[in-house]
């Protein structure tokens, strides 16, 4: 219902926008504009989804061998405990549990290639413990929630970003990104859990948190003391080695187990192939309604509205310049990309509106991108308190963001 409304708003309003500028101020290209959006849009969301088709084979291939030769069975009696409570109706030490940790793994190293495929064979899993196929469990809910808000623990690209626009120092936004992430992570498990009533003050639950936030510091320490190009090599040389070594792992256990190998990955390609085709249609609709929106003007109206009222209420207003980072995020990733570094590009990679671009572009994911992949790739129309629950720790992580932003560079 929720994604339904907001399809049909973007669309509305950008119509009467457009309206508006076509019979006030003369602009008698706005609705071409419109409606070449909606074709671009839509290439992009078909080139999307059939370049995911080779990743997706690959990764569902993989994860089909692991799950034959047993290393998702033991993934998940690992975490089972912890997700035992997070997820209640996924029954005890269920496979789905391994998928969830690779997927979790993979978006907190920054391997976005191998944290999509991951994350959808955890989606098609869950949608098998489903009762009602077209309405999203709740435990799907908390899954796709918990992804948008990309707990990141190195921001690579960001970094790669700021070097090429001339920053003084790349990894000085690295600290920021992670506090920001890590409010709008426990943001959405908090949300989600009020929404389900799920005891977050259990002992387990605390365990498993507590050391996470232990690690999470531990890094910060850890990195806080290397330079920029020390956390690159770093950072990519362990996500590269431990993501190989995930491969060897399963293969090496598969074969012991005297399981077809070969046949096993041709299963879950298959099944990787089907899924990246399923999913065209939502992100069609998704990004045409995003494009829509943006060539409108409507973007540009709201950081304008934005900026006046924080200076009517006496806020500092250094940070406006980066809004349009926070206002496309949800929608576009590559759109929020692209406004990020064109922050950089104009007004310095080292000034204080530069920095807070980026720590927002790397506090959350692209929620209706997410949204539409995830359930649309099991087919799920009903996405009940997902959307809400998702837009509220994005605008934790945003407004997070902002406020460390202040802390550490203003």
């Amino acid at each position: 219902m929720a994604l339904n409304i907001v399809f049909f708003a973007f669309f509305v309003i950008s119509f009467l926008v457009a309206l508006y500028k076509l019979i006030f101020l003369g602009d008698v290209h706005i609705f071409q504009n419109i409606v070449n959006s909606t074709f671009d849009y839509a290439k992009t969301a078909a080139e999307i989804s059939l370049g995911l088709i080779g990743i997706m084979a690959l990764w569902l291939g993989i994860m089909k061998v692991g799950e034959r030769g047993g290393v998702v069975g033991v993934l998940a009696r690992v975490v089972g405990p912890f997700f035992n409570k997070l997820f209640p109706e996924v029954p005890r030490n269920h496979p789905v549990y391994g998928s969830i940790l690779m997927n979790y793994s993979a978006n907190m190293l920054g391997l976005d290639n191998a944290a999509t495929p991951l994350g959808l064979k955890a989606m098609k899993e869950l949608q098998e413990l489903n009762p009602i196929k077209d309405t999203a469990s709740n435990a799907q809910i908390m899954f796709t929630v918990l992804n948008a808000s990309s707990l990141t623990l190195i921001p690579v690209s960001i970094m790669a970003y700021r070097s090429q626009e001339g920053a003084a120092n790349p990894s000085d936004v690295f600290l920021p990104i992670l506090l920001a992430t890590f409010f709008s992570t426990i943001t959405a498990l908090i949300t989600v859990a009020i929404y389900q009533r799920i005891n977050l003050l259990n002992r387990v639950v605390l365990a498993y948190v507590g050391s996470i936030t232990v690690v999470i510091g531990l890094a910060l320490y850890f990195f806080s003391r290397m330079s920029p190009t020390q956390i690159g090599t770093i950072s990519s040389v362990f996500g590269n080695v431990v993501l190989f070594g995930v491969i060897i792992a399963f293969f090496l256990m598969a074969f012991l187990k005297k399981v077809n190998v070969y046949s096993a990955f041709i299963d879950g390609a298959k099944e990787g192939f089907e899924i990246a085709i399923m999913i065209i249609p939502y992100l069609v609709a998704i990004l045409v309604a995003v494009g829509v929106f943006r060539a409108s003007g409507c973007m540009d109206y709201m950081v304008k509205g934005l900026g006046a009222g924080f200076h009517a209420l006496g806020f500092n207003t250094d940070f406006v310049p980066a809004l349009p980072v926070a206002l496309m995020k949800p929608l576009s990733g590559s759109g929020a990309r692209g406004l990020m570094v064109e922050v950089m590009h104009s007004l310095g990679a080292d000034s204080f509106p530069g920095r807070v671009a980026c720590v927002i572009q790397g506090s959350t994911e692209t929620t209706f991108y997410v949204l539409a992949v995830y359930f649309g790739a099991v087919s799920i129309k009903k996405t009940r308190h997902a959307l809400p629950c998702a837009l509220l720790a994005e605008l934790a992580g945003i407004i997070a963001g902002i406020i460390i932003a202040y802390i550490f560079f203003h």
